[in-house]
């Protein structure tokens, strides 16, 4: 089957009932016809029949063995830090998601596991510094929240020399547009809050991976530490996966649009959005990408917070919130929110200006969207 037809169907009709919609297995427990004989499942941090189809269905469509769904992104991130032991090194992209920084530097930095951010672009800067002791490469591409683009399966080769993981949280582009096992990563990890889901009512994190023995080793830890997604939420992520082809399309359209109009305008001063030909790494957004996505970050020439936050409140239709992938269009300040955390230094060097603006283009109208930025603008 085509991508199109797979996800639409990718809820299986429920063996017990014939339901077409999966059902909502809202249970803790399950009753056993003797102790440890079940019909497999008998405690939901274990197993809950509404998750099972959603793990099965994000593992199937990131091309990985084994899916795990967890309650939040970040709830997913720590779970592959678990696998993690004093004296090991993480090498991250530099402008990685600052929650994912924060947890690494004040939290993993705790148990004696250094980190490393460097610009992942330049394939020298990851040869120059990974090391024996580099047990996880992390990347984002495109990064939050300047979309810089890594060559994923060039990087997987220098991680492979050091017996290192490729970690690539493909959360901007969902197995729609980018399918980060195939160009050779080990784990793909998703924010399901975004994207995936799509509508903004859910909070929820995802893990796919491409090795059986990974996998175990993750379900070990999933189980044991249990940060697992609710059945609810799990149905609302499945509800949310089968229009996903259709708004990345339409993501990808309106995205396009908007950072050609912002190129354009007198105010802006720089523009990151991969699928314009000026931007670094362009071609390699193009090979490795479906598509180029709906995330548009730029800077102002009055690189001010002030002036960042005049254009913020004054937007109609894009609404200031802290997150990305709804349907709406939504507009946020790095520096402010989801960086706020990341040390001025260290988001200076990787290119979060004060007045960075990062765009998750909906799926209205295009029209309105880019009125809508032009009066803000003006």
């Amino acid at each position: 089957m085509k991508l199109e037809t797979k996800i639409v169907h990718i809820s299986k009709p429920d063996e017990l009932t014939g339901a077409i919609s999966t059902p909502i297995y809202q249970t803790s427990s399950y009753v056993q016809e003797a102790p440890d004989v079940n019909k497999g499942f008998a405690y939901t941090r274990t197993g809950n029949p509404t998750r099972k189809v959603v793990e099965e269905a994000i593992a199937e469509l990131e091309m990985g063995t084994n899916g795990f769904a967890f309650a939040s992104g970040l709830a997913a991130t720590d779970c592959v830090l678990k696998l993690l032991k004093q004296g090991d090194e993480v090498v991250a992209v530099n402008d990685v998601y600052g929650g994912t920084y924060r947890v690494l530097t004040t939290i993993y930095n705790r148990l004696g596991i250094t980190s490393k951010f460097i610009d992942t672009t330049d394939i020298e800067n990851v040869k120059n510094a990974i090391s024996s002791k580099t047990r996880f490469i992390w990347l984002e591409s495109p990064t939050n929240p300047t979309l810089k683009i890594s060559d994923i399966a060039e990087i997987s080769k220098l991680a492979k020399s050091v017996g290192a993981l490729l970690i690539v949280d493909n959360t901007f582009l969902s197995p729609v547009l980018q399918n980060p096992i195939e160009l050779g990563a080990d784990i793909v990890v998703h924010s399901g809050t975004k994207y995936l889901s799509g509508h903004g009512d859910v909070l929820s994190g995802f893990l796919v991976v491409k090795d059986p023995k990974l996998a175990e080793e993750l379900k070990y830890i999933q189980n044991t530490t249990g940060g697992v997604l609710s059945p609810f939420d799990s149905w609302l992520t499945l509800r949310g996966i089968q229009t996903l082809p259709l708004r990345m399309k339409k993501h990808s359209e309106n995205g396009l649009k908007v950072a050609e109009f912002l190129v354009n305008h007198p105010k802006v001063d720089k523009v990151y959005y991969p699928g314009l030909k000026g931007h670094k790494n362009h071609e390699i957004a193009a090979k490795q990408q479906k598509a180029f996505g709906g995330m548009v970050s730029f800077s102002l020439k009055d690189d001010t917070i002030a002036a960042a936050t005049d254009f913020l409140t004054r937007t109609k239709i894009f609404l200031l919130a802290e997150n990305l992938g709804d349907v709406r269009s939504l507009v946020s300040h790095p520096v402010s929110m989801t960086h706020k955390s990341t040390p001025i230094e260290v988001r200076k060097a990787s290119g979060i200006q004060d007045s960075l603006i990062r765009l998750s283009v909906g799926i209205e109208d295009i029209e309105d969207l880019l009125e809508d930025l032009k009066q803000a603008l003006s």
